[in-house]
């Protein structure tokens, strides 16, 4: 699509939201977008202004993640929801290499903290392994876990879907989601495995290019949280 406008105004009305030239901008379903925040919705505009001759949806991660909490996430929230709660049962930090000793040593220096917080903030305890075959969770674990999901918002749980799914760690996200640690802390310990191997082996540009659009979408993730 081209771009038609010439002006982007935030307009405030019981919440925040975009106009074009004085028009309201709606979401792909056609439901208006609004938000709560002052800051997302400056944030939405900037995008909006930015828009060079044609729309490049990919440009505009913060529009693009207010349209799924509108128009996937608010119809139906359990179900949204269900993929990034189901992490409880297999976070990545619980499974640990079966071979080489020194990444289960990096390992336990980069996960057992982030499964110590856990534990504590939620009283739970988890099961760790050695190799990739499932390991049961105990069920306060999973149910604890699942519940912290639940408790969010459509708009939390929309920033969620992302950084837990990029990372495979539901424990990454409820810590980033709290502030317990910093995002690019918890990158480096949900990328651990694969920077491992970049190291032991050298580097693959195709895998270095796919790191770098799941850390582009695990920023834009983060900074949603943040404007929230």
């Amino acid at each position: 699509m081209k771009r038609f406008w010439k002006e982007v105004a935030v307009v405030e009305d019981g919440g925040w939201g975009i106009a074009l030239d004085g028009r309201p901008v709606r979401t792909p379903q056609r439901a208006p977008l609004a938000v709560a925040s002052a800051a997302l919705a400056e944030a939405i505009a900037a995008e909006w202004r930015d828009v060079g001759e044609t729309i490049d949806p990919a440009a505009m991660p913060m529009t693009g993640l207010t349209n799924a909490a509108i128009d996937l996430a608010t119809p139906d929230l359990t179900a949204f929801a269900a993929p990034v709660a189901a992490y409880a049962q297999s976070d990545l930090f619980c499974y640990r290499d079966a071979r080489d000793a020194a990444l289960q040593a990096e390992q336990a220096e980069a996960w057992n903290p982030l499964l110590a917080w856990a534990e504590a903030r939620y009283d739970i305890e988890f099961t760790l392994t050695q190799g990739v075959l499932p390991v049961d969770q105990p069920g306060v674990t999973i149910a604890t876990l699942q519940g912290a999901v639940w408790a969010q918002d459509a708009w939390r749980i929309t920033a969620l879907t992302p950084i837990v799914t990029i990372g495979g760690s539901l424990v990454a996200g409820l810590a980033l989601l709290e502030n317990a640690y910093e995002a690019d802390a918890l990158w480096e310990a949900v990328s651990l495995d694969d920077l491992y191997q970049e190291r032991r082996w050298g580097a693959d540009s195709e895998a270095q290019k796919a790191r770098a659009i799941h850390k582009r979408d695990w920023d834009n993730a983060a900074r949603f949280l943040t404007l929230l």
